[in-house]
């Protein structure tokens, strides 16, 4: 499910015919109402710091993910929430920053807040970081729910980027609310015919993705 190392990714981009070297829309511009916090575009993040790739707070897609993330959003309306973007295209430059960072031990100025039980000498066994993302092929989404009308988000048991169990979509110790919310958000998702992620509730892919084998290295801007 996931995309390519980042070597390999850069030689495939610099291989794509010239009409394929903006493969991305600003999902913005196709979903009405999406609230944008694009987390590694600044300093609130499990690293703490902007990384590599992301030059601008821009949610790029697919034309066609932006426009299933778009059904997404209307089905939601109806019951009185809406959708919150936190990391959506993401360079493989930007992975290979994560694996840099995870190799180092020393480095933990985001442990309280996104991994305060979690030895980041075990984020690779975990799963928590990998060398490969579906984030870079440019149909994946991280997102939760928001109220419609500014009331801010809805409570899903644990914040985006939480590594730990917690974050897991059915993990057992939530409240009845939390549950539902998680509910709520995943069959909208499902339904606008994105996949799940079974270690991370805010985490979905669109199944037929027109980019299945190829991880782009394009810088956010």
């Amino acid at each position: 499910m996931r995309g390519l190392p980042p070597t390999l990714a850069a030689l495939l981009v610099g291989c794509l015919p010239a009409q394929a070297q903006d493969p991305f829309v600003d999902a913005a511009g196709i979903v009405p109402g999406l609230v944008a916090e694009m987390r590694y575009a600044g300093s609130h993040n499990f690293v703490g710091r902007p990384i590599a790739g992301y030059e601008a707070p821009r949610c790029l897609l697919t034309a066609k993910a932006a426009r299933a993330l778009a059904n997404a959003q209307s089905d939601l309306a109806p019951r009185g929430y809406g959708l919150k973007v936190f990391d959506c295209y993401r360079p493989t430059r930007a992975v290979a920053d994560f694996v840099a960072w995870a190799a180092d031990p020393a480095e933990t100025r985001m442990k309280a807040e996104f991994y305060p039980r979690i030895d980041k000498r075990d984020l690779f066994r975990l799963g928590y970081i990998a060398t490969r993302s579906a984030h870079s092929r440019g149909s994946t989404v991280d997102l939760t729910l928001v109220r419609l009308g500014g009331g801010g988000e809805v409570d899903m048991g644990t914040p985006f980027d939480w590594f730990g169990p917690e974050s897991a979509p059915g993990w057992r110790h939530l409240t009845p609310s939390q549950m539902a919310a998680r509910g709520v958000l995943r069959n909208a998702m499902i339904r606008a015919g994105f996949r799940p992620y079974a270690q991370e509730w805010w985490h979905f892919t669109l199944a037929g993705e027109p980019n299945p084998a190829t991880a782009f290295d394009i810088p956010v801007r």
